[in-house]
């Protein structure tokens, strides 16, 4: 499998491709965007609440590819933090890229959760993504030139697994990227969301099962392997990304039948199976 890490010596130490904003940066997934994409020739942002983790992290990838990289440190579901993030996206031109990585999940049920932790997870999945979305888009606009990385979850087409919010969370998250399809797409600005599966990070141990060691390990894909098919659709172009899926007609035949409904959402009178008289 080729993956999307190659890059010759010369496009490492040349000029930036763009500088990247990365959220959830410190670890796991947001760590392999950040390595992948400072080995392309990206210049970086990388934030997270964890400054110790992101300085080590951001020390080794200019070490290894001579890319600028910043880091900041910044917890997103506090506001402070959180429009600190907003200012930076609205006045740094240099910004082409967003990836909105940052998130957290539940596996438990909503009467079994504690409802501060759900808010918080509303607050960072929802929320704050869609505060720095709306930050960077109108300099992307401006500029006819941008893309913008969203890590849904395949949750998001799945409610029965986990937790419920947390999966409306990720639903939230495509819902969004496939609007902003619509209104930014012939505007120079690429979007695209991302629905892994499981994957090997720190996800789960916040997600109150241990780790991913605690899964099947059948269905646990690693983070290095998730990021580069995850960069592999972004590079064909693709609006939605489910690396795992092995049929991508699979995901065409369920899209196609969501836009069929379209035209039956809404009428005048009640459809004739409630026995409702107009």
């Amino acid at each position: 499998m080729t993956t999307s890490t190659t890059s010759s010596k010369g496009t490492e130490l040349g000029k930036a491709l763009g500088t990247a904003l990365i959220t959830g940066a410190s670890t796991g997934i947001g760590a392999v965007y950040a390595d992948r994409l400072a080995h392309r020739g990206y210049d970086l942002i990388l934030v997270a609440r964890n400054g110790e983790k992101l300085k080590e992290l951001a020390a080794s990838l200019t070490s290894a590819t001579g890319r600028s990289i910043d880091a900041v440190a910044a917890d997103l579901t506090n506001k402070a933090d959180l429009h600190k993030v907003e200012e930076r996206l609205r006045s740094d031109k240099s910004i082409t890229t967003l990836v909105n990585n940052a998130g957290f999940g539940g596996t438990t049920s909503l009467v079994d959760s504690k409802i501060d932790e759900l808010e918080n997870m509303i607050e960072l999945n929802v929320t704050a993504l869609t505060r720095l979305t709306y930050a960077v888009l109108p300099g992307f606009l401006a500029r006819g030139k941008g893309a913008i990385i969203n890590i849904s979850s395949v949750v998001a087409v799945a409610p029965e697994l986990l937790n419920g919010v947390y999966s409306g969370t990720k639903a939230y998250v495509l819902n969004l990227t496939q609007s902003l399809h619509k209104e930014v797409g012939g505007k120079g600005v690429q979007v695209q969301a991302v629905l892994p599966g499981a994957t090997a990070s720190e996800f789960w141990g916040r997600a109150g099962i241990g780790g991913h060691e605690n899964l099947p390990s059948e269905i646990v894909m690693s983070s290095e392997e998730m990021v580069d098919a995850s960069l592999a659709g972004f590079d064909s172009g693709e609006l939605v990304t489910i690396p795992a899926l092995p049929e991508v007609a699979d995901w065409e035949r369920f899209d196609a039948a969501r836009v069929a409904l379209g035209p039956n959402l809404s009428h005048k009178h009640s459809a004739t199976r409630y026995g409702v008289r107009a």
